[in-house]
């Protein structure tokens, strides 16, 4: 059996960059002192008369970033998820989203996943935040293709983009053939008991999750939402219908993000369990990063055992 990839989403962001530089004359990149952990340093590396560090400023970088698209440029904007999202929201409101500028926010190092770093840098408030902002498309890709992906389609579209990548390291679910679509989730497994709906790192654990439901009798049907928002009402309105539960997955809050967001349209359409896995209201701590996610539930096992209880929930 072939060795399974594994890749930081961040990685991907970093490689994407370079490569979109190339064909691109129009990408600039800035950065808030972290290009060597947000990876934007490879972007760099192949274009220096287009990268700006601002600096540990990101309120001040989402400023400069909403006047250079004013320009003409397509702007992609890095730091922690924590800073991006949480320390600069009035900015990317008030200059990037309020006047629907091309501004491309790369959020690194989301989610308890950001391991040692602690409670202060584990951001799983960011997607909540984003989601409030009009006219914001929100993606968090499960793999590094997937984020290669994104990072090619943001800067296609005109308008701001949330992405949202992660700092470990996690198995690759795509291969070269994949074809990525905006505001399209993708129905990796079928099932008729139960729909697991999952994101980013925790869709690699919802299929695992569903071969060990499996090999109980239950069939779990495995769908990743890429783009939060937009979100996919279709292909969740037909999860509903097929298999009359749903279980959300995602190393974020339950309050604000996936979870909310698959519920809302569940509740305005077909009316059925939904049971969200994620953090439950709580802050982060210091540790590794696999530990953490054991310690918070964020593994196959718990996602089982919520597909359990939204199953016992259907009518």
């Amino acid at each position: 059996m072939a060795d399974v990839i594994k890749k930081a989403t961040r990685e991907a962001y970093g490689a994407s960059l370079a490569e979109l530089g190339a064909v691109n004359e129009k990408v600039i990149v800035l950065d808030a002192d972290l290009a060597e952990a947000t990876k934007t340093g490879m972007f760099k590396k192949a274009f220096p008369e287009r990268f700006f560090d601002t600096g540990i400023a990101e309120s001040n970088m989402m400023g400069i970033a909403g006047g250079l698209a004013t320009t003409g440029y397509t702007v992609f904007a890095s730091s922690f998820a924590m800073f991006a999202a949480g320390r600069a929201f009035e900015q990317v409101r008030n200059t990037i989203g309020y006047p629907g500028l091309n501004v491309k926010i790369g959020a690194t190092h989301a989610g308890i996943s950001v391991g040692e770093d602690g409670a202060s840098h584990q951001c799983c408030e960011d997607i909540a935040l984003m989601r409030t902002i009009p006219g914001m498309t929100i993606v968090n890709p499960a793999d590094d293709v997937e984020a290669r992906a994104a990072v090619f389609a943001a800067a296609e579209k005109n308008g701001p983009f949330y992405l949202r990548f992660g700092r470990l390291a996690t198995p690759r679910i795509y291969d070269e053939n994949y074809k990525f679509e905006l505001g399209k989730g993708v129905q990796l497994k079928e099932g008729t008991d139960v729909t697991i709906i999952a994101t980013g790192l925790m869709v690699n654990e919802a299929l695992i999750a569903a071969e060990n439901l499996e090999k109980e009798g239950i069939s779990a049907a495995v769908v990743n939402i890429h783009t939060i928002k937009p979100i996919d009402r279709d292909i969740i309105v037909k999860a509903a219908e097929k298999t009359g539960c749903i279980v959300t997955s995602e190393e974020h809050s339950v309050i604000g993000g996936l979870g909310s967001a698959v519920s809302e349209v569940v509740t305005e359409t077909v009316p059925v369990p939904v049971v969200k896995h994620g953090v439950y209201d709580e802050f982060g701590q210091s540790g590794p990063a696999v530990e953490l996610l054991k310690v918070y539930g964020l593994d196959a096992e718990n996602i089982a055992k919520k597909a359990k209880e939204a199953i016992a929930l259907k009518k």
